[in-house]
């Protein structure tokens, strides 16, 4: 279980920086930062996010951006479970209460914050937007059945993308190990043969480990369901991050 002093001290504006990047759920500029919530991230508030680990930010050109790292992932999670600054006044305890109930939230849906954070890449049309280049139909039809359509099909990257976020929200720690039990309840809706092809090649990934249990004994009926063959071997446990 995570406890207060698995939180860094923050203040109010580096908290809201974890917070913005968590529900954008990707690198967002300085520029976005400023349209979103009226804020940067600069000076002293980006390099101890960055020296903490929290946040990767590339400077390679102007302006600078911003995305969680596994830890900020991590952090972001469970801001709630410390105290607020209290130079954050009341604006920071309400959020940290948001916070709380979300956790709690997701937690009873087994849904993770990265899978519910996560960009789709639609988007909704403007509001307003009458869109007037859409023909207009000639005659009133009878409404007809829509034809079932066929799910995508789930690439080896977006498998990849599943997995890792539902390390992220299982593992006590960046490189601690996971049951792929634990990780199939999470992708519970993820085809078990995409899953199985997606961790197979996640073990070329120079931070990914997946590996037998030694202590066959150990082992319950659930976690040998869950196994992933790989060469002559069932696998059981995944760890991402550093050994």
């Amino acid at each position: 279980m995570t406890s207060p002093a698995d939180v860094p001290h923050l203040t109010p504006n580096q908290i809201n920086a974890l917070v913005v990047l968590m529900v954008e759920a990707r690198r967002v500029t300085n520029v976005e930062l400023k349209e979103l919530a009226g804020f940067t991230l600069t000076g002293k508030d980006n390099t101890k996010l960055v020296d903490l680990g929290l946040v990767d930010t590339d400077k390679n050109h102007r302006p600078f951006a911003h995305e969680l790292t596994e830890e900020g992932w991590r952090v972001a999670r469970q801001l709630h479970t410390a105290a607020p600054p209290k130079q954050g006044g009341s604006t920071t305890r309400s959020l940290f209460v948001v916070l709380s109930n979300l956790h709690r939230s997701l937690d009873r849906l087994r849904v993770s914050h990265g899978d519910f954070f996560k960009q789709t890449g639609a988007t909704a049309p403007a509001a307003g937007d009458s869109r007037p280049d859409a023909p207009a139909p000639a005659t009133a039809t009878a409404p007809t059945a829509a034809a079932p359509t066929a799910a995508a099909p789930v690439s080896a990257a977006e498998v990849e993308a599943l997995v890792r976020s539902a390390y992220r929200d299982l593992a006590t720690a960046p490189g601690a190990w996971v049951g792929l039990a634990d990780v199939r309840d999470r992708l519970a809706d993820t085809d078990r043969a995409a899953l199985d092809a997606g961790l197979r090649a996640m073990v070329g990934r120079e931070d990914v480990r997946i590996i037998p249990v030694a202590n066959t004994k150990s082992l319950t009926a659930r976690d040998r369901a869950a196994a992933v063959r790989i060469g002559n071997e069932d696998n059981h446990a995944l760890a991402i991050g550093p050994a």
